[in-house]
């Protein structure tokens, strides 16, 4: 998470990525500029491939969090976030009840429920 996606940002990614699993045969980015820059720097720009479908798997990995990224563009620093994100998760679960899973009286009365629960914990 940066501010900025430039090739200075990219350069540090890619050399931690590096240390951490090793020299890649096959880097798989967007067509952002700023990455081809970086691994011309490091030597790699040979191995990097860019397509309209090749980071599918990579972008659909984090989709979940993606969904909540909005409402936390208000956070400055990771630790707020990362408090937010997992009171979030677990409060969300807790409501997220599957609606075109089950008929409108379960899903009233089980939302019921979890309202109820959900007051009485935030009254203790």
């Amino acid at each position: 998470m940066t501010k900025t996606r430039d090739k200075k940002a990219a350069l540090k990614f890619l050399e931690k990525a590096m240390k951490k699993h090793g020299p890649a045969e096959v880097l798989v980015t967007d067509q952002l500029r700023s990455y081809g820059a970086a691994l011309r720097e490091i030597g790699a720009a040979a191995r990097q491939e860019t397509g309209r479908w090749l980071n599918n798997r990579g972008e659909n990995s984090h989709q979940p969090f993606r969904r909540r990224e909005r409402a936390m563009l208000r956070f400055r620093r990771m630790r707020s976030l990362q408090k937010f994100a997992s009171v979030h998760a677990s409060v969300y679960n807790h409501f997220n009840l599957e609606r075109s899973l089950t008929s409108r009286a379960h899903f009233k009365k089980n939302r019921a429920v979890a309202l109820a629960e959900w007051r009485r914990l935030c009254t203790a």
